[in-house]
């Protein structure tokens, strides 16, 4: 299994780092994880729709340039499906039975995923209608796989 988190902007925060990088050590058993970032698109504090559409483009390009068309994609989007850590795991073996080995979750900036990039999606998924950093999502999302592989596993982890 190959699992990719593509997502717009660096992240600075070691305590951040170091979370993301435990979990992706122990994701390392169960195939091969990644997480690609894409530039942010710099723009000032106050944009106009117009220009606010142009910098979810040009990263919605970015983005997109890092998925592959055999990729099963999930985007994180405020308004995607709620889903439970066991809906997750069940999704992901399902997936995998079916023969889908790869498998992309995408994070977008501050403004959100452009619709190009939501048109790739096969799915949408939102973790909640909290509005969270992109950088701590994405600990979050790094966890809740590992979660949901466990949960696969039949490990006590999930517990």
């Amino acid at each position: 299994m190959n699992i990719k988190i593509v997502c717009v902007g660096k992240l600075k925060e070691k305590y951040l780092k170091a979370g993301i990088d435990e979990y992706a050590k122990r994701l390392q058993k169960f195939g091969k994880f990644e997480i690609v970032e894409v530039p942010d698109e710099k723009a000032p504090e106050q944009l106009s729709q117009a220009q606010m559409d142009q910098v979810m483009e040009k990263e919605g390009e970015r983005i997109l340039s890092k998925i592959k068309d055999r990729e099963y994609v999930f985007a994180l989007a405020i308004l995607g499906k709620e889903r439970t850590s066991e809906d997750l795991a069940s999704e992901i073996a399902d997936l995998a039975v079916h023969g889908t080995s790869d498998i992309t979750f995408v994070i977008g900036g501050s403004l959100g995923l452009a619709p190009a990039v939501l048109k790739r999606a096969n799915t949408q998924i939102s973790f909640g209608r909290f509005t969270l950093p992109h950088q701590l999502m994405r600990l979050v999302l790094t966890e809740q796989i590992y979660r949901a592989f466990m949960i696969n596993e039949g490990s006590p982890y999930h517990k």
